[in-house]
């Protein structure tokens, strides 16, 4: 059943976050949550989303602008290796606040609250038409890339942070696409060799079939992303990461993730 759950969010999630650049990592990872301690899951949430990356490298990856790359994904390592290190090495840190909804109990933690406030202040500069034409410089690349990584290292959660400053970065809808691929394959690389290092005694002889089937799922999702890609209008994507920006953000916030 679990490989059935996690095949169809794969899937559908796939095709959505192809276009926002986002959101596979982030919804994947609660899922499997469900099934695993949360390190475990992350790591190998991971592992779908980057083996799904490097499928998207050969559909979009030549579109990736060379000086955004430099600019953005060299402190994107840097920061997910430091955010990566801090996740295995640090205890667990208390709930920000606690409460119950539905006749059930969510817990709030600092990093998703702080990632959640950020996202909100991103969504209104594509929401609001007075902050329609502002742009990021080429200065502001660097902090927005080490933010991305770093937060992607800890939590998972990178590709949010990543979106909202690179479409704001005055690229392409071709070149935002390929530049986000890019940057979260190198980012997934460097966590995944941080996540190896607890997980080279763990038996994952178990998780394989989950794996590969939601990895395979992810794929195909991608590849019906790809193909719908010229039907969306750049201001039609910068709506898209908007709400899902925002969205996420009340979920982060919330503890609902």
């Amino acid at each position: 059943m679990e490989i059935f759950i996690v095949s169809i969010v794969a899937f559908f999630v796939a095709i959505l976050t192809f276009f926002s650049g986002f959101g596979l990592g982030t919804l994947l990872t609660p899922v499997f949550m469900i099934f695993f301690p949360t390190e475990l899951a992350i790591a190998l949430t991971g592992f779908v989303h980057f083996f799904n990356n490097i499928f998207k490298l050969f559909l979009v990856g030549r579109h990736a602008d060379k000086s955004v790359l430099i600019r953005f994904g060299i402190p994107a390592v840097i920061g997910a290796l430091i955010g990566a290190y801090l996740l295995l090495n640090i205890p667990d840190s208390k709930p920000l606040f606690v409460y119950e909804l539905a006749g059930r109990t969510f817990e709030v933690y600092p990093v998703k609250f702080i990632i959640s406030i950020l996202l909100i202040v991103f969504a209104s500069l594509d929401l609001i038409p007075y902050f329609n034409q502002i742009q990021f410089g080429k200065d502001k690349l660097p902090v927005g890339g080490f933010l991305s990584g770093f937060f992607g290292g800890l939590s998972g959660n990178q590709g949010a942070l990543r979106s909202a400053f690179l479409i704001k970065a005055g690229l392409s809808k071709e070149a935002f696409i390929g530049t986000a691929v890019v940057v979260s394959t190198f980012v997934d690389f460097t966590r995944l060799g941080v996540y190896s290092t607890e997980l080279v005694n763990t038996d994952l002889s178990g998780t394989l079939p989950l794996v590969i089937s939601a990895t395979l799922a992810g794929i195909a999702g991608s590849y019906l992303g790809n193909k719908l890609l010229k039907k969306i209008t750049l201001r039609s994507l910068q709506i898209i990461v908007a709400v899902m920006l925002i969205i996420l953000s009340v979920a982060l916030g919330a503890g609902w993730i």
